[in-house]
C-alpha cells in the first residue's frame, strides 16, 4: 500500500471561509491524503486566505510567507486569492493560486504535485464530511456571493453575485450533522435572508416535503431537527417579520445577526447598504412584541468617508433605542478595489479612534444592563470546554467565538458539547456566571 501524501492546512477569515476549507479537507480525506497540523510534517501547505480588510491581508501575506519559509511547497486558496497577480508577483514560488469557493481548482493542484494515493470513490469520510469546528456545532453555508454592492466591500469581487444551493441538498447537509450529533447549526451566508431570490423561492421537495428555497421555509425545515439552529448575517427585510414566530416557539433560536453596519441616512447611501432609521427601529420593537427573548447581535462601521459629528451622533442614539445585545464595531480603513476608497472627506485616523472608544463605551454600558436582567433567570446552555474553576458554555444568546460565554462554577463532571441547566448568579458587561440547577 502507498504511504499516503500529507497536507498541511491553514484556514483563515469568515466561517463562510471556513465551510470552504472543510470541504477541501473533506475532498483530500476521501481521495486518502492525510491531513497534518505542522509544517515539518507535510508533504505540502494549503493557506485559505482572507482579503476582507487590511489586516486580514496583511494576515493573510504573513502566513503565506511563513509557510514558504518553513515548507516551500505552498498552494493559495480563498478570497486573496483572487488577487492571483499580486499574490504571484510577491510569491513567485507557489505551486498554484486559486479564488475562492474553489475545491476543484484546488484539488487539480494537489493532483499535479502529490497524484491521488487511491480511488476516491471508497466511503472513507463521514457522510457530514471533515468539520473544523468541535463536533458539537457546525456552519452550514446556504448559498455563495451576494447581490448588494456595499462601498466599503469587496466581497462581490471575490465571491460573485448570489448562487443559492438548493434547499433539497441543504437539508440533506443538515440532516448528516445532526445524525453526527451535532447541537447546533450555524447557517451562514453573505445575504441569509436573500435566499433564493436568484432562483425565484424554486420548490424542491424533502423528505416527502415540498419547501420553497426560502428562508421561511429553510428556518421552518431546520426547526425539525431537533438542535439548535442559529441565523447569521440577516438583512432586515420584510419578509424576516415571519420568522420571528417560528422564534417565540422555539423552533429556532431567538437570535439573530443583522450586520446594520451605521443609522446614520447619509453614512448608509454612501455605504450604498440599504436601511431605514425609523423602518428598523419599528420593527426591532414590533419583533420583541412578539419574541421578547429575541437577540440581536450586529456590527458597526466608524470613521466612514463623509461622517460628520451629526452623523455619529445619530449612531450613539440609534444604539441607545435599539438596545442591541451584542455589538462589534470597526474602525473604517480602505479596502483595495473599494469604490470607498475614492469617497471625500476621509475621517482622521485619531477621531476614527475617539468615535471607537466612545461607541464601545456606550454599548458596554448597554450590554452591562441586559445580562444583569438575566441574574436568578434559568437558561439552557452548550457547553464548551473545561477550566480550573468549572466549566465555559454558551447560551442561545452567544454565538461562538464572537458573543459572550457563560461561566458555570461546579465539581460536577460536564460532559463537553452536551446541554445543561443552569441559573445565572452573576454578570460583568459581557459574560455570565452561573451554577448547575439542581435535579
Amino acid at each position: 500500500m502507498n504511504t499516503p501524501h500529507k497536507i498541511g492546512f491553514v484556514s483563515l477569515g469568515c466561517p463562510k471561509a471556513t465551510v470552504d476549507s472543510e470541504q477541501v479537507i473533506t475532498q483530500l480525506k476521501a481521495e486518502g491524503y492525510e491531513i497534518v497540523p505542522s509544517y515539518d510534517e507535510a508533504d505540502m501547505v494549503i493557506v485559505n486566505t482572507c482579503g476582507f480588510i487590511d489586516s486580514a491581508v496583511e494576515e493573510s501575506l504573513d502566513t503565506i510567507g511563513e509557510a514558504l519559509q518553513e515548507n516551500g511547497k505552498v498552494v493559495v486558496t480563498g478570497c486573496l486569492g483572487a488577487r492571483s497577480e499580486m499574490i504571484k508577483e510577491k510569491f513567485p514560488s507557489l505551486l498554484a493560486v486559486t479564488g475562492p469557493h474553489a475545491k476543484d481548482e484546488v484539488m487539480q493542484a494537489v493532483h499535479t504535485h502529490f497524484p491521488a494515493p487511491h480511488d476516491p470513490f471508497f466511503d472513507l469520510v463521514p457522510k457530514q464530511g471533515v468539520k473544523l469546528t468541535p463536533r458539537h456545532y457546525a456552519y452550514l453555508k446556504i448559498s455563495e456571493g451576494c447581490n448588494h454592492r456595499c462601498s466599503f466591500c469587496i466581497i462581490p469581487s471575490f465571491r460573485g453575485d448570489l448562487v443559492s444551493r438548493p434547499i433539497d441538498k441543504v437539508m440533506q447537509e443538515a440532516v448528516h450533522l445532526a445524525n453526527a450529533g451535532v447541537k447546533e447549526i450555524l447557517v451562514i451566508s453573505q445575504d441569509t435572508s436573500a435566499y433564493g431570490v436568484d432562483v425565484k423561492y424554486a420548490t424542491q421537495f424533502w423528505e416527502g416535503q415540498p419547501l420553497k428555497t426560502k428562508f421561511l421555509d429553510l428556518a421552518k425545515a431546520l426547526g425539525q431537527l431537533g438542535v439548535w439552529v442559529r441565523m447569521h448575517y440577516v438583512y432586515p427585510y420584510p419578509h424576516v417579520d415571519d420568522v420571528i414566530p417560528l422564534m417565540a416557539k422555539g423552533i429556532i433560536l431567538p437570535y439573530l445577526d443583522i450586520p446594520f453596519q451605521h443609522a446614520s441616512p447619509k453614512i448608509l447611501k454612501l455605504m450604498k447598504r440599504p436601511g431605514n432609521r425609523e423602518r428598523v427601529l419599528e420593527r426591532i420593537h414590533a419583533w420583541r412584541e412578539v419574541c421578547p427573548e429575541l437577540v440581536i447581535r450586529s456590527t458597526f462601521i466608524v470613521g466612514f468617508p463623509g461622517e460628520t459629528d451629526d452623523d455619529f451622533q445619530q449612531l450613539l442614539d440609534f444604539i441607545a433605542e435599539a438596545q442591541l445585545d451584542r455589538v462589534g464595531c470597526f474602525m473604517y480603513s480602505p479596502v483595495e478595489g473599494a469604490a470607498a476608497n475614492e469617497l471625500p472627506d476621509q475621517v482622521a485616523d485619531g477621531i476614527k479612534q475617539e468615535r471607537y472608544d466612545i461607541f464601545m463605551q456606550a454599548q458596554q454600558v448597554i450590554s452591562t444592563a441586559k445580562l444583569q436582567q438575566r441574574i436568578g433567570q434559568t437558561m439552557k446552555v452548550l457547553v464548551e470546554e473545561q477550566t480550573d474553576e468549572g466549566y465555559v458554555a454558551r447560551s442561545y444568546a452567544d454565538a461562538p467565538e464572537i458573543d459572550g460565554l457563560v461561566y458555570i462554577e461546579t465539581d460536577q463532571a460536564l460532559a463537553l458539547g452536551e446541554f445543561h441547566q443552569v441559573e445565572v448568579v452573576d454578570t460583568d458587561e459581557y459574560d455570565c456566571y452561573a451554577i448547575l440547577c439542581s435535579g
